[in-house]
Parts: C-alpha cells; sequence; structure tokens
C-alpha cells in the first residue's frame, strides 16, 4: 500500500475540549467548522503528515452568550484571528498507538504539542468510500496561546481554568472518492 491522502469528514468527526469552571466544574464544547488532510500509509504509519485549520468562530459550549465572550477579544478575537491551525511535524510508536507532534496555532501564537493517537481502523461505506478513523488527544495550557483572560472568585480560585483537554474523533474519506461521499 501507498500512502494516500484521506480528507476529515466533518459530518462524522468531532474537535471537543474540556476545561474547568469555577474551580469545581467542566464545561465541555467543541468547533463546528474545521477541515483537514491525513496522509497515511497503513504500512508506514511512522510518516503520516495532518494539517488541520478550525473555523475559531464556530467554537459552541451550548450557552450563547459564552460562545459571543468565547469570539471576542477577551479570547479568541475571531475578528483578528479566524483560525486555529495543525500542521503534524513527527509521528513516533508508542505502544498500540501514537505520538504526534506539530504546531499548533491558536489566537496567532505558535507552539509544538503533542498528541496521543491511535488508528482505529477503515473499510468501505455502502456508496463505495473508503474511509478511515482516528482519534486523538492532547492537553494543552490556554495561556500559553495568549488566551489570559480569567476573573477572581471571591472565595477563591478563578472563574475559568487554565488546563484544556482535547479530544479529536476523526473519521476520513480516501481523497479520490471524497467528492463521491454521501
Amino acid at each position: 500500500m501507498t500512502t494516500r491522502r484521506w480528507t476529515i469528514d466533518p459530518t462524522h468527526s468531532g474537535i471537543h475540549f474540556t476545561i474547568r469552571h469555577m474551580v469545581f466544574a467542566k464545561v465541555r464544547g467543541q468547533f463546528g467548522a474545521f477541515q483537514g488532510t491525513v496522509d497515511f500509509d497503513e504500512a508506514r504509519p511512522l510518516d503520516t503528515k495532518i494539517s488541520v485549520r478550525i473555523d475559531a468562530a464556530s467554537i459552541d459550549t451550548n450557552e450563547a452568550k459564552r460562545d459571543a465572550h468565547l469570539r471576542s477579544a477577551d479570547f479568541f478575537d475571531v475578528e483578528k484571528f479566524p483560525a486555529l491551525t495543525f500542521d503534524s511535524t513527527k509521528v513516533e510508536q508508542k505502544n498500540d498507538g501514537y505520538l504526534i507532534t506539530g504546531e499548533l496555532t491558536i489566537h496567532g501564537v505558535t507552539k509544538t504539542v503533542v498528541l496521543e493517537a491511535a488508528t482505529l481502523g477503515g473499510g468501505t461505506d455502502p456508496w463505495g468510500n473508503k474511509r478511515h478513523s482516528f482519534e486523538a488527544s492532547t492537553t494543552i495550557n490556554r495561556k500559553d496561546f495568549g488566551l489570559t483572560w480569567n476573573q477572581a472568585l471571591e472565595a477563591g480560585g478563578i472563574l475559568v481554568g487554565e488546563e484544556v483537554k482535547i479530544a479529536l474523533e476523526v473519521e476520513a474519506i480516501a481523497a479520490q472518492s471524497a467528492e463521491q461521499a454521501a
């Protein structure tokens, strides 16, 4: 098998995050608009290349006022920084999975991050499209990317946590069949 380009299918994929709220609770959210490619060869997975672009304005935490605040200059400043991007630079084997190192850009700041990843398998859908599935996760500190807004709480602590857990579930279509996908 040779390296094949896979196009991320956003209707069957998800980019999710979790962050602490008021120290003791968690807020979950996702990005609804994104695109990307995975150049992958099952026989040579360490040669995999990944490129993803996320529409920052597509952030959704199921609360319109919070989402508007997250889009504002206090956080993502989507008018000035409309996209979050990730481009892999290295893939290493780790047990049954992989460590994917890459450059993550958020709010105009680029940092190297490492995702723990796994390939979940693949097959052909009922319309003849070849599909493959992957998952990955990482944890970042939002302050490293210039997302520093916060508010102190009367009882102690801060309103918004600094650690953000990111989880990706990706289903991708072989590029030559992507335009035929249902």
